[in-house]
């Protein structure tokens, strides 16, 4: 028996952006199907009452009603939903309110759109879908904040502490390694030799107990408590 589509509502005021999203999802994606495309925010929550999608793809600055508005009345209402955030804002104001209504991620819309792709399909799996931009941005806050001016916490803080266990160092090529940086490229970039490279990401597989890269990604990405 074939696998139902995964249903998908589109929420965003920027038309020529979301019609172009419908067409490559619907031609592109076969196991996607968009059910509809939302306006704005108080439109957005309607229609996920009468579609019950299982993905929304939200902007987050919208007319009537705002995406992290939306987000957090619709998580309330339909907490079987998921939703990731698409937008052009980085600033950590639209994150950290995005993910305390209940966002399941926060992409950048420079995104490709295979990579949209890819990023609905393991958020059905129960990754996280965060921008390695952002990843970046939240570790770096983390770690940076000069003492007494430690950043509010926020829904996922948590899941950065087991980066107390790795060195400055260590940290910065674990970074590059969620954003996708390959051995060859860290090194390069960190002005450090292969070897030395490969010696450090041993360590920190042994630390964080994972076997690969693709381990490395879902733990930078992954929800608390999954």
């Amino acid at each position: 028996m074939e696998n139902p589509k995964l249903k998908i509502l589109l929420a965003d005021d920027q038309a020529l952006f979301a019609d172009s999203l419908c067409t490559f999802l619907n031609n592109y994606a076969d196991d996607m199907e968009v059910v509809g495309i939302a306006r704005n925010g108080k439109e957005a929550v309607s229609m996920a009452a009468q579609f019950r999608p299982d993905i929304i793809l939200m902007d987050v600055r919208m007319p009537v009603m705002d995406g992290v508005e939306a987000t957090r009345i619709i998580r309330k209402n339909h907490p079987d939903i998921k939703i990731i955030m698409l937008s052009t804002y980085h600033e950590d104001e639209f994150v950290r309110s995005s993910l305390l209504s209940g966002a399941s991620g926060y992409l950048l819309k420079d995104i490709s759109p295979t990579e949209l792709i890819t990023a609905v399909r393991a958020l059905k799996g129960g990754i996280m879908q965060i921008s390695p931009d952002i990843v970046q941005q939240l570790i770096h806050e983390k770690y940076s904040a000069p003492a007494g001016n430690t950043p509010e916490a926020f829904p996922g803080e948590e899941q950065f502490e087991w980066l107390e266990t790795l060195t400055n160092r260590e940290r910065e090529i674990f970074i590059l390694i969620a954003t996708g940086y390959s051995n060859e490229e860290i090194a390069e970039k960190l002005n450090l030799n292969l070897q030395t490279v490969m010696n450090q990401v041993s360590t920190i597989y042994s630390k964080l107990e994972v076997k690969d890269r693709f381990e490395i990604i879902r733990k930078a990405n992954r929800r608390p408590g999954t």
